[in-house]
């Protein structure tokens, strides 16, 4: 999984793949074994719940949009031009809470099992049952937080 010189074009990902994750769309850009990056689209109200990826550091350049954070028990937000770092091990939740599409560049080092992860719940939708998704996601080392009461 050697990374090859040369240009993704900002229309196409590759290899022409486009994961529904969950409502959300994502479009692999790069992937090495040192690096993956995707471009995000997040319709309004989609979110991801808070999780900790326990061998990766992510992060999230927003494009278009404004994120709403929990990271590491703070609530925060994110806007065009911002860069989001959520060092491996941190707690996060990434929620679209606005009226608008979100599009953003996320990416993570290193790659780890995340690729396999998204091809996992690629088209589970929207009414998938959180249990399945916690579960093969920890299959994958990423680590959903229990909801708080």
């Amino acid at each position: 999984m050697t990374m090859l010189p040369g240009i993704t074009r900002s229309n196409s990902g590759m290899e022409d793949i486009a994961w529904n994750i969950l409502g959300q769309t994502y479009v692999p850009k790069q992937k090495s074994k040192n690096s993956m990056s995707w471009h995000a689209t997040l319709p309004k109200g989609t979110f991801v719940p808070p999780h900790i990826h326990p061998t990766q550091d992510e992060f999230i350049y927003v494009l278009e949009g404004r994120f709403d954070f929990l990271l590491n028990g703070v609530e925060t937000y994110a806007e065009p031009g911002d860069l989001v770092r959520m060092p491996m091990g941190i707690p996060h939740g990434i929620f679209n809470k606005t009226d608008t599409t979100i599009k953003c560049l996320f990416w993570v080092s290193p790659t780890r099992r995340l690729y396999d992860l998204f091809w996992a719940l690629h088209n589970l939708g929207p009414d998938a049952n959180p249990a399945d998704v916690v579960a093969v996601s920890a299959e994958h080392e990423v680590d959903f937080l229990p909801p708080e009461e």
